[in-house]
């Protein structure tokens, strides 16, 4: 079962919104089983489960059918995917949740061989090890990737000036005077992007990348900051973020694509 964790380490989050539930979820299915993890950023639910779990399973749901659990795993996979890649798409299939006590389940509803097919998950609170890998460590990851983006960026911006200072200092002037800028201050910029009126900037980046999504029920504020405007928007997390561990140096490949870009962090620790 240790190549379903791995798989399920390589998939990306997915934003589902089933009724008023909005979840995160990604899974990973084989011939060996299926493993699914779930979040609604509160909490973080998990299944596996192997053959023998789904022929039993499968068994109690569906008594008009019979089949291998190779063929149930690749039905759930025909029907997971397509909806975890697009559930605005319609899907052949339809989906819904309940929370029973601290559990989790996920039902689906579909056609198999033209017979009515149905399955549970039923997934239990997440392990911390399994919260840490999936969600915090490439969050945390992909953060400093951003601020590595951040400074790389303000720097250029600085060379930039210092260019155009120089090229004015040898006497060239700016034909069109619509193009003059005022040289790059990283503090003052940094405040007006974190306080500008009208469209919120998590809102920002929820229209620009598909990277980020909001769950409206979660805030974030800046108390300490009295004499500025306190941020209190929609927080926005990165859904399509790669945690790959890396061989070499025993540590973490955080991956994502940002602006047409390959983005590669390694942090310390294994998985």
């Amino acid at each position: 079962m240790e190549g379903l964790e791995q798989g399920l380490l390589m998939q990306p989050w997915a934003w589902l919104q089933l009724a008023e539930n909005s979840l995160l979820a990604k899974a990973s299915i084989s011939k060996q089983g299926y493993a699914l993890l779930i979040s609604d950023l509160q909490q973080v639910w998990h299944e596996q489960a192997d053959t023998l779990v789904v022929s039993q399973r499968a068994k109690e749901l569906n008594k008009r059918l019979t089949a291998p659990p190779s063929a149930f795993l690749r039905h759930l996979e025909e029907v997971l995917v397509p909806f975890f890649k697009d559930p605005a798409h319609p899907s052949q299939a339809t989906f819904s949740c309940d929370r029973v006590a601290e559990a989790l389940i996920l039902r689906v509803r579909s056609e198999l061989s033209g017979l009515p097919f149905n399955w549970h998950f039923h997934c239990t609170p997440a392990s911390s090890s399994l919260v840490s890998q999936h969600l915090i460590r490439p969050l945390m990851g992909m953060s400093l990737a951003l601020q590595c983006h951040g400074k790389e960026l303000a720097t250029l911006l600085r060379k930039k000036d210092l260019e155009i200072q120089a090229y004015q200092e040898s006497g060239a002037v700016l034909s069109r005077s619509r193009l003059k800028t005022e040289p790059f201050e990283e503090n003052s910029f940094l405040e007006q992007f974190m306080v500008e009126p009208g469209e919120a900037w998590p809102q920002r980046f929820c229209r620009c990348s598909t990277f980020f999504l909001p769950f409206p029920h979660l805030t974030c504020s800046e108390p300490e900051r009295s004499q500025r405007p306190t941020v209190e928007e929609r927080v926005c997390v990165v859904c399509c973020v790669h945690a790959v561990p890396d061989p070499h140096s025993g540590g973490s490949a955080f991956r994502s694509h940002l602006d047409g870009g390959h983005w590669e962090l390694l942090l310390p620790g294994s998985y």
